[in-house]
């Protein structure tokens, strides 16, 4: 398989350490496993964003409606693509980044009701247009089959890192446009799985969000790589999206987790007895008396169930 065309650039290289170094933070801080509603927030988010590009009305208020189960008035179509968004996204672990009959399935769910045939690769030609010009012409229905399997193939073969074959993959499938329609949403669902399989945190990291927000950067980022014959200032663009939505999420969370937060994320880490030494080695920035209140708190809360005295207590996650 041959390597799509792109360089490592200076920019490149220097993005790709400041992500690194912010998703080693993201972990010192606990925030790749975030609470569950920190999740669900970040889902609607991701929803409202991705579906916004592609001219949803829906407010994140009304997808965290639908999402809730009740009932929402707006457009029929509008409503059906943020149901089907919602069924990707609340399990994306059931989809595997490197098949391409799971990237066609994921198409199917995505674009069911919206279009004929979806989770088919388009027969007919297309051109996509702007204003009245024609922006690019995908290449001829009758290569695209052959064009996607080679470009799995490039997922699966090649040594490169993720960050970088993520966004190759995004821009490749958007110049092959292998649908007639739902090629963008498939393009920023498929790089958060394939970012997903070495970095869990994406899978809550609403990086459509920068996106939706930098929309004709996005565009013209596309635009500039048809033109240059490569992906270089794609790759550029996405790794700037990535390397600010991980900023904000270290903002926002720059703060000490909450007692709450931190049994949450302990308890979901250890199912065998543990002491107070143990709960202080998860948390080396805790003081002994705080470590105490947090474990006070889970046994009050029903959490845990707590044995012996002083410094010989142990606790038991309960249930």
């Amino acid at each position: 398989m041959k390597k799509p065309p792109y360089e490592l650039t200076g920019p490149i290289l220097k993005l790709i350490a400041a992500i690194s170094e912010k998703l080693g933070a993201a972990k010192a801080s606990f925030l790749d496993k975030p609470s569950p509603q920190l999740r669900k927030q970040n889902k609607i988010k991701t929803i409202h964003s991705s579906l916004r590009i592609e001219g949803n009305t829906l407010s994140e208020e009304q997808i965290t409606a639908i999402v809730e189960h009740k009932r929402v008035v707006g457009p029929r179509k509008d409503v059906l693509e943020v149901l089907n968004a919602i069924k990707i996204y609340e399990d994306l672990s059931q989809f595997n980044p490197l098949s391409k009959q799971s990237f066609l399935s994921a198409h199917r769910i995505l674009m069911d009701g919206l279009i004929e045939k979806p989770g088919q690769f388009r027969t007919a030609n297309v051109g996509i247009m702007h204003g009245s010009k024609v922006a690019h012409l995908a290449p001829p229905a009758g290569n695209v089959d052959y064009l996607m399997s080679g470009l799995f193939k490039y997922l699966k073969q090649t040594d490169e890192l993720a960050l970088v074959k993520s966004c190759v993959f995004h821009y490749e499938m958007e110049f092959i446009h292998p649908f007639l329609d739902g090629n963008g949403r498939m393009g920023r669902l498929w790089q958060t799985l394939i970012l997903m399989q070495e970095y869990p945190i994406f899978e809550y990291l609403p990086f459509e969000t920068m996106i939706s927000q930098t929309q004709e950067e996005y565009y013209d980022s596309l635009a500039k790589s048809d033109k240059a014959g490569h992906s270089t200032v794609f790759i550029e663009y996405m790794l700037k999206v990535i390397d600010r939505s991980l900023e904000n999420l270290l903002e926002s969370s720059n703060r000490a987790l909450t007692t709450d937060g931190r049994l949450e994320y302990f308890l979901s880490e250890r199912d065998s007895p543990f002491s107070r030494k143990d709960y202080l080695q998860a948390f080396k920035q805790l003081s002994t008396a705080t470590a105490s209140r947090d474990l006070r708190e889970g046994v009050r809360l029903g959490l845990l169930e707590k044995s012996g005295d002083k410094r010989n207590t142990i606790y038991k996650k309960k249930g």
